[in-house]
C-alpha cells in the first residue's frame, strides 16, 4: 500500500523550516563563493527562451545550448572587435587631451567659481590688501647655438611643468597661498601632483599592473566556470523546477505553479528587459552625441548603455561626464546634450519600460532605491548589480501570498479564466 502524501503535515513542514534553515546558513557561510553560480543561474534565466526556440526547430537539447552560446559569444566578440579600434583611439585622445581639457575647463569655469567661492569668503572675513607690485625679472631667454639647436634660460619668475610625454607648460612660479580659492590654482597642482606620483611611484604601479594581470586571468576563468555551470541549469530545468515543485503537497502545487509564473512575469521585466533597454539607451545615446559633435562619443555612448544596468543612479552617473565634456566644447554643446540624455530617460520612462518591461514588473522607485543602497553597502557593486533582480523576487513572493490569501485584494489576472 502506498503512502499517502497529507498535506502540510507538520514532519513535513518541521523537515522544510529546518532545510531553509541551513540553506541560509550555507548561502551565508559560502557567500564569497557563490558569485560565479548566480551569475550563472542569470545567464541561463537569459538565454533559456533562445534554447527553446531552438528544441521547437528540433535541434536537441545540448546542441541548442552550444549553438546559443555560439551566437551570443560570437555576436560579443565581433561587436567588441569592430568597435575596439575606435575606443583605443578615443581613450588615447582623452588620455592625451585631458590636462588640455582641464586647463580649458578651468580657465574658461575656474573664474565664476572662484567668484561664487569667495562672495561666501567675503562675507565671513574682511577682503585681504592687494600685494605690492614687484619689480618683474627676465622670464625666458632663447640663445641660437651654432649646431642650429637652441639653449633657453628660465628666469626667477617662471617654471616649466611637464604635463606629458614631450608636453611642457610655462607658468609662474610657485608662491606662497594668497588665502583666495582658485581653480586654476588647484587644477594645475593637482595635475603636477599626478605626474610627481607616477614617477615616484613607477615600481608600484609594474606590480599594480601584475595584480590586473592576475586579475584578468582569474575572471576568465571564472567566466568559463559560469558558462558552464549556465549550460547545466539550462540541461537540467526541467529536473530543477520539479525538484521545488515536489516539496509542497499536491494540493498545494497549483498555487506554486502560480508562484514560478508570478517570479517569472516580474524577473523577465527586470532581467531581460533591462538588457534591452540597455541597448537601446546606448544607440540613442551614440546618435545624439555624434550629431552634436561631442568629443569622446563611442566611449560616453558605451558608458551609458552599461551604466544602465543599474536603475536611476546608472543613468545619472553616465551623464555627469558627457555633460562636463560638454561644457568644455561650450554651453550649448553641453546644454543640447543635457537635453538630449533627458528626452532619452523620458523615452524610456514612459515607452520603453510599459512596452518592454510590462506594468506587472514594475516597482516603486522608492523601493528601487532602498535596495540599490542596501545591496550597495553590504556587497559592494554586486550587491547594487543585483539589487532589483532579489527586489523583483521579493515583490513577486509578497503578491502571490497576497493574491492567495486575501480573497478582498485586488485581482491579479495571472492566469486565464483564474482572477489570481
Amino acid at each position: 500500500m502506498g503512502r499517502p502524501s497529507g498535506g502540510w503535515t507538520r514532519p513535513r513542514v518541521v523537515f522544510l523550516a529546518i532545510s531553509a534553515v541551513l540553506l541560509l546558513g550555507f548561502v551565508i557561510w559560502a557567500s564569497a563563493v557563490l558569485l560565479p553560480f548566480i551569475l550563472g543561474l542569470i545567464i541561463a534565466y537569459v538565454l533559456t527562451p533562445l534554447v527553446e526556440r531552438c528544441e521547437r526547430a528540433r535541434v536537441p537539447r545540448p546542441a541548442a545550448i552550444l549553438l546559443v552560446y555560439a551566437v551570443t559569444l560570437s555576436s560579443i566578440y565581433f561587436s567588441i572587435a569592430a568597435i575596439a579600434p575606435r575606443l583605443y583611439e578615443e581613450s588615447a585622445k582623452l588620455t592625451r587631451d585631458a590636462p588640455a581639457l582641464l586647463d580649458g575647463a578651468s580657465t574658461s569655469w575656474g573664474p565664476r567659481v572662484e567668484e561664487w567661492v569667495q562672495s561666501f569668503e567675503h562675507r565671513r572675513t574682511k577682503p585681504a590688501p592687494l600685494p605690492t607690485p614687484s619689480e618683474p625679472s627676465a622670464a625666458i631667454q632663447v640663445h641660437p647655438r651654432t649646431d642650429g639647436a637652441f639653449d633657453i634660460e628660465v628666469g626667477s619668475g617662471i617654471d616649466l611643468v611637464q604635463r606629458g610625454p614631450g608636453h611642457w607648460r610655462v607658468v609662474p612660479a610657485q608662491t606662497k597661498p594668497s588665502g583666495r580659492f582658485s581653480v586654476a590654482e588647484l587644477t594645475n597642482q593637482g595635475i603636477d601632483e599626478g605626474v610627481s606620483y607616477v614617477k615616484r611611484n613607477a615600481f608600484e604601479l609594474v606590480l599594480l599592473g601584475h595584480t590586473l594581470i592576475q586579475k584578468v586571468a582569474r575572471s576568465i576563468f571564472l567566466l568559463f566556470m559560469t558558462l558552464m555551470v549556465a549550460g547545466y541549469i539550462m540541461q537540467t530545468r526541467e529536473a530543477i523546477v520539479g525538484f521545488f515543485r515536489s516539496l509542497p503537497p499536491p494540493r498545494s502545487r497549483i498555487g506554486f505553479d502560480r508562484l514560478l509564473v508570478r517570479l517569472d512575469r516580474g524577473l523577465s521585466g527586470v532581467v531581460r528587459g533591462q538588457l534591452l533597454i540597455c541597448l537601446v539607451n546606448g544607440v540613442l545615446s551614440a546618435i545624439g552625441f555624434a550629431l552634436f559633435g561631442l568629443k569622446y562619443w563611442p566611449i560616453l555612448a558605451i558608458l551609458a548603455a552599461i551604466m544602465s544596468i543599474v536603475p536611476i543612479f546608472g543613468s545619472i552617473t553616465s551623464a555627469i561626464p558627457a555633460v562636463m565634456i560638454g561644457l568644455t566644447q561650450g554651453l550649448w554643446t553641453a546644454l543640447s546634450v543635457l537635453i538630449w540624455i533627458i528626452g532619452i530617460h523620458q523615452i524610456e520612462a514612459n515607452l520603453l519600460n510599459p512596452k518592454i518591461i510590462g506594468t506587472a514588473a514594475k516597482i516603486h522607485p522608492v523601493l528601487v532605491v532602498l535596495a540599490l543602497i542596501t545591496g550597495e553597502h553590504f556587497f559592494g557593486i554586486w550587491g547594487a548589480l543585483l539589487a532589483v533582480p532579489v527586489l523583483s523576487l521579493t515583490q513577486g513572493v509578497f503578491n502571490h501570498f497576497r493574491y492567495e490569501a486575501m480573497p478582498d485584494s485586488p485581482p491579479d489576472s495571472l492566469l486565464p479564466g483564474s482572477g489570481r
